[in-house]
């Protein structure tokens, strides 16, 4: 649901000339300015690089908060910085199941701003103790479905802005190709053999990456088509599939990824294909990907890479050259008491074994 914040005294936002607001925003910038790239890494999969097929992943893990959520967070808080939502003492509130929180945690102690995150109870506690660090307040609730109206009646008991993710993520980030992702993508793969990727591969949480992705291909007039892997319980495919914007569904299991309900950020026609992705294989893959790399991914990194097999298997039957990108969204240290931890796998997924024998015969 849209919504316009309301705030204490007696101005509506902050004025343009705002001496806080310049300084701000030169915060966030300076930030910015600091910040280098992340790096693009060719994954190393013979079986399909002899066939004229190349893999790749953009490591989002190296951002200062540790995911591909950096960028979206900055991009929320100049938007409410700009349109007078956040100003000078703002209580800042999300809803969130833990790297925006993270993020968003980091900008507002850069702006000297309270920050609450409203998150269900069984986030983990890594993204829980990251967030404190960073001087922000976990609000817990039962499930996912309460977070929203949760965080929107502590916004409205502090007088601050409740940020509001899954409404503004489509349209925080200037998606024609100011240094976004995807004009960073297309600049790192200048020099490779295929230049313009056949297929983009995204996660959905709140669906902002895939339309800043899908927008960015159609103005700049790319071939590339958007791929959105979806886990088990979310709403997303089963929404691209009908148009229906009132389903629900369980939600998914694979943190930071898949919703319960059908997120306004998240815009169908601008996504190309949903491959949906078991649990089990989730984990399956996020293993495989660790061990190729040599250094632990995060689940929706291993959701990722399931569909970009699948879609290399797909290219290679046809006889299909190109390349196929995706994210590395986050590292998986994150994870380590529950996505690494066997028994606790076994415990919420069941046996992964046939789902790892799945993907390692996709792999060869």
């Amino acid at each position: 649901m849209h919504h316009q914040p309301s705030y204490s005294g007696a101005s509506v936002g902050a004025p343009s000339s705002s001496p806080w607001l310049h300084e701000a925003v030169a915060r966030i910038e300076a930030d910015y300015q600091r910040s280098a790239d992340t790096h693009l890494i060719p994954l190393r999969l013979p079986a399909f690089a002899g066939q004229g097929i190349d893999l790749y992943l953009k490591d989002e893990s190296t951002h200062p908060t540790g995911s591909l959520k950096h960028r979206l967070a900055r991009s929320l808080f100049l938007y409410s910085l700009c349109n007078g939502w956040v100003r000078e003492g703002s209580t800042v509130v999300e809803a969130s199941s833990g790297s925006t929180a993270v993020s968003e945690a980091y900008f507002a102690r850069l702006l000297g701003l309270p920050f609450v995150a409203v998150m269900p109870r069984n986030t983990s506690e890594e993204k829980i103790a990251q967030i404190e660090f960073h001087g922000g307040r976990c609000h817990f609730v039962d499930g996912a479905g309460q977070v929203y109206d949760a965080a929107r009646a502590i916004a409205a008991e502090t007088g601050g802005h409740y940020m509001d993710q899954f409404t503004y993520a489509e349209r925080a980030t200037d998606w024609r190709g100011n240094n976004n992702i995807a004009e960073s993508m297309f600049t790192q793969m200048a020099r490779e053999r295929h230049p313009v990727p056949r297929w983009i591969v995204v996660g959905a949480g709140t669906g902002g990456t895939s339309a800043t992705i899908g927008r960015y291909l159609r103005y700049q007039r790319h071939a590339t088509q958007v791929c959105v892997a979806d886990p088990a319980g979310s709403v997303f495919s089963a929404y691209h599939r009908t148009g229906d914007a009132t389903l629900s569904a369980p939600g998914s299991r694979i943190e930071g990824i898949g919703r319960p309900r059908v997120e306004p950020s998240f815009i169908r026609t601008l996504v190309d294909r949903m491959v949906e992705v078991p649990d089990t294989e989730s984990v399956a893959a996020m293993r495989a990907l660790s061990q190729l790399l040599g250094r632990r991914v995060g689940p929706s990194t291993g959701t990722n890479f399931v569909a970009m097999l699948a879609l290399a298997c797909q290219m290679r039957e046809r006889g299909e050259r190109g390349a196929i990108l995706s994210l590395l969204c986050d590292a998986g240290e994150r994870y380590l008491p529950t996505y690494f931890n066997p028994e606790w796998v076994a415990q919420c997924f069941g046996d992964c074994t046939a789902a790892q024998h799945k993907i390692d015969r996709m792999m060869a």
